[in-house]
């Protein structure tokens, strides 16, 4: 019996080797996907926040051209303007931002209620 088990040898180590290195690739992937949705969630701010400020330069609220006010804030925030509608008082704004070459936007529409 003893000649069967001298074959086991080191088998725990490899065990532990690969348990190890998949704790390690799960919390590498679940980092890699706080980043991506915490990046989202940057482009989404910056597109809510520069729908109402340009809602607010529709208004008179402040001073300026809404589509101007709101270029300003998605910059501000990190991302790029790629859309901007500005129709009486209610103003659409499309951001664009990215994680790791991928390509996300976000749409927002502020304005007096219907």
């Amino acid at each position: 019996m003893t000649g069967l088990l001298r074959g086991e040898r080191g088998a725990g180590a490899v065990l532990a080797i690969a348990l190890v290195m998949a704790v390690v690739v799960i919390g590498l992937a679940g980092v890699t996907l706080a980043s991506a949705l915490s990046a989202r969630q940057r482009v989404i701010g910056a597109a809510d926040l520069a729908a109402l400020a340009g809602a607010d330069a529709a208004s008179g609220a402040i001073g300026g051209v809404p589509c101007e006010v709101a270029a300003g804030v998605v910059r501000a925030n990190g991302a790029r303007l790629a859309g901007c509608e500005a129709a009486g008082l209610v103003v659409t704004v499309t951001a664009v931002g990215s994680f790791a070459g991928m390509p996300m936007e976000a749409r927002a529409r502020a304005g007096p209620p219907r």
